[in-house]
């Protein structure tokens, strides 16, 4: 009996120890310096030039990098948690930061988020909590008429050991890798998201629009996407919520206006530069301050709509967290 007792005390010391190595999982170094603002003129001669602007989160089994990132953006990946999750100061999404840290040896790629988040409490002093609210959405559903999204078989993931194409540059989501490659002669660009499906980009001078091809989409990754839309390109933005029943994979074209995608970059705290019959420039203004009337028209060239409802949303919320992290 006492043989089996200490059996039993040995074993719940072992697992003590085992949850305080993995949550004491932290960067061996990191350097936290604010991010210097684009040089968007700089960043598309360089795009001309075949040089992909690295941009974004960038890690492997022994570095860490995030360049160009608002405290938000660190914040989602940190806690896997999506941007309209987040409840917290407005800044929070313009502040941006470039972090260079080490991974300590033995540690895998998918440590980093709990070494991220280790490190933006410690540096940054952030404190938050975890709470259910009910909140305004817009609740996606389709259409009296049925959806016209063509059916599309399911996407294969990315292996992250093949090499990058020419003018192919990876970033890391909380989804996993993405890939993106550019067209410097017409600006077209195409975005691999792997299992979430692919995106390809290419604007219209003519109109002034922005036509978005996905191929092999998830209503998750459609969501996602409007959400984006409906909360960057003004204030007063709502979350997204799939209730169209839709459980496939489908091909998806949306025109958004090229007003409505600098508004969205400028509320982000990018310096984009005038362009003349777009948004900020004699010509075309954004089509509403919100860019909603972009948004509800994408939609229902889908077959589909956006309904005005609330529903219970699971939020992160940020109880204390600083501008200005702790000196490297």
């Amino acid at each position: 009996m006492r043989k089996t007792l200490r059996r039993f005390t040995l074993c719940l010391a072992l697992t003590a120890v085992a949850a305080l190595a993995q949550t004491a999982l932290t960067f061996e170094v990191a350097s936290i310096k604010p991010a210097a603002p684009l040089d968007m003129m700089k960043v598309a001669a360089d795009v001309q030039a075949g040089h992909m602007p690295k941009i974004g989160p960038h890690v492997d089994a022994a570095r860490a990098e995030y360049t160009y990132m608002a405290l938000k953006d660190l914040i989602v990946i940190a806690y896997k948690v999506k941007p309209y999750q987040i409840t917290g100061p407005d800044w929070i999404a313009t502040t941006r930061f470039d972090i260079v840290a080490k991974m300590p040896e033995g540690s895998a790629k998918a440590d980093a988020p709990k070494m991220l988040q280790a490190l933006l409490e410690d540096r940054f002093k952030l404190a938050l909590h975890r709470e259910k609210k009910e909140n305004p959405v817009l609740a996606l559903v389709v259409a009296k008429g049925g959806s016209k999204m063509k059916e599309a078989p399911a996407p294969e993931a990315i292996d992250e050991n093949a090499p990058l194409q020419p003018g192919e540059m990876q970033t890391d989501t909380p989804d996993g890798p993405v890939r993106v490659t550019v067209n410097p002669k017409t600006g077209e660009s195409n975005v691999n998201m792997g299992a979430k499906g692919s995106l390809h980009q290419k604007l219209d001078p003519a109109t002034m629009t922005l036509h978005l091809d996905a191929t092999q989409l998830k209503m998750e990754g459609l969501v996602d996407m409007l959400t984006q839309f409906s909360q960057m390109t003004g204030g007063g933005g709502r979350q997204v919520v799939d209730m169209t029943e839709l459980k496939g994979y489908y091909a998806v074209a949306l025109d958004f206006s090229l007003a409505d995608l600098i508004a969205m970059a400028r509320a982000q705290g990018m310096d984009v530069p005038a362009i003349p019959g777009a948004g900020g420039t004699p010509g075309i203004a954004a089509s509403d301050p919100s860019g909603s009337s972009s948004l509800f028209a994408a939609v229902q060239a889908l077959g589909l709509k956006l309904e005005q409802r609330r529903a219970v949303t699971d939020q992160l919320v940020i109880d204390h967290l600083e501008k200005t992290p702790v000196e490297n």
